[in-house]
């Protein structure tokens, strides 16, 4: 999530204001440290409750935006308001049953995640596999410390995991401050973050333009052939692969086309062999398994040769010298990797870079990357991008990311648009005018 929200502040903004970005992890570091030691000593100095106070307004001022929205929007507030009042009332109970309730749900969505990323990264080692095993161990170990009761019996368990949560952020932030310090002049935010970083340095005459602003549509074709996905089906067939009628293993595709020059579709030049005997040895992003690729010239022929795609998601407002910039720098190696360099992670490091710096042209780039911080599309975009660097990019991770990158990119009218307040400001300004 706070990847998402610097990308869209963009490297200018970031790196003038790094030194405050590394105190801020500092100072995060420091508080989550003292939460944690706090939450285990018996002598509590933040009692649990006081964390529930902090979900309350959150979870009001979403079921509140939930009434006014429509919708995937709507339902994804709805969703978001519900869990958060669930969760303050827990914490504001403050009873040994709550707190054993807390302590089971944070221990096993904590095991679930550190378990999927534990395996993931032994079985498709991607680039710094090595740390993705490290922070897996990590979330294992934090979910044993919060579902054992030693030593305060579950009383602690919430702050407990306030402060090994923030441990755990700040030093990614501390990790991203000194990293953009050394980023060289004209290069993107982005590079620091994705496994392929193909454009660190684009050429100062790509982005002499950087204002200009167009579209662009994301065209993804299901394993399924189908736009919705039943939800029991969904993990598997829409986020990993499904299998046809053929027993052959599908991913389906992803595309990015920005009219007319540019059209992003990676293809392996030879159709890898996705039987399931043969699956499970594609899977790992080592060069061993790099094979030759091509890029399709076009929609139309893509869309004539196969079939029209799916879903298509329109984005508004991206910056087309980045993208022209990333897309010279991606097409001059085709390389294909079936996990570490394939159609669908060609889209989202596209989308980081038309995205980069989209906030760097609101009156105040800040104040919008905090109110975005309220918005569940966030929140979704960080998930779907964490699971896809802990495994491996896909179109159904690429179709619902750029969903939400778009709904923060052009949000839709907030509840403080209902159209009674409309009306209300209509009716007094046609008041001011009469007087």
């Amino acid at each position: 999530m706070i990847r998402i929200v610097l990308i869209l502040l963009g490297r200018e903004i970031i790196q003038r204001h790094w030194k405050i970005l590394l105190i801020t992890g500092g100072v995060w570091l420091l508080l989550g440290t003292f939460i944690a030691i706090d939450a285990l000593d018996g002598k509590t100095i933040i009692p649990s409750r006081f964390f529930g106070y902090f979900l309350l307004p959150e979870a009001a001022v979403g079921l509140l935006a939930a009434a006014f929205s429509q919708g995937t929007a709507r339902r994804m507030r709805v969703v978001q308001g519900i869990a958060l009042f669930a969760v303050a009332l827990l914490i504001l109970s403050a009873t040994p049953a709550s707190h054993f309730t807390l302590a089971m749900v944070l221990g096993f969505c904590f095991l679930v995640d550190g378990s999927v990323r534990i395996g993931s990264a032994w079985v498709v080692r991607y680039p710094r596999w090595r740390l993705g095993l490290m922070g897996g161990i990590a979330e294992v170990c934090i979910a044993i410390a919060t579902l054992q009761p030693w030593p305060t019996w579950y009383a602690g368990t919430v702050a407990f995991n306030v402060g090994a949560v923030m441990i755990l952020t700040s030093l990614g932030i501390l990790n991203i401050a000194t990293r953009v310090r050394r980023l060289e002049e004209g290069a993107s935010i982005s590079s620091i973050f994705n496994r392929n970083p193909l454009w660190n340095k684009p050429d100062s005459s790509s982005l002499a333009h950087s204002a200009n602003r167009s579209e662009l549509i994301v065209h993804v074709w299901t394993p399924t052939g189908q736009v919705m996905t039943p939800l029991h089906q969904r993990a598997i067939n829409r986020y990993i692969a499904a299998v046809d009628t053929n027993g052959v293993i599908s991913t389906g595709h992803a595309a990015l086309e920005m009219a007319p020059h540019v059209y992003i579709s990676h293809y392996p030049a030879v159709e890898i062999d996705r039987s399931p005997d043969e699956f499970t040895r594609t899977l790992r992003a080592t060069a061993d398994n790099n094979v030759p690729g091509r890029f399709l010239p076009s929609y139309q022929e893509e869309s004539a040769e196969w079939c029209q795609s799916t879903v298509q998601v329109v984005i508004k407002n991206i910056d087309a010298s980045r993208l022209n910039a990333f897309w010279q720098h991606y097409s001059a190696d085709n390389t294909y990797n079936l996990t570490n360099r394939n159609c669908s992670s060609a889209v989202a490091d596209a989308l980081d870079a038309a995205l980069e710096g989209v906030y760097r042209d609101h009156n105040w780039p800040i104040m919008t990357a905090l109110r975005a911080i309220i918005y569940p599309e966030l929140w979704a975009a960080g998930l779907m991008r964490k699971r896809a660097e802990s495994m491996a990019w896909t179109p159904g991770l690429v179709l619902d990311y750029a969903r939400a990158l778009s709904a923060l990119v052009d949000p839709p009218k907030s509840f403080m648009t209902f159209p009674k307040l409309r009306l209300l400001k209509k009716y007094a300004n046609t008041k001011q005018d009469i007087s």
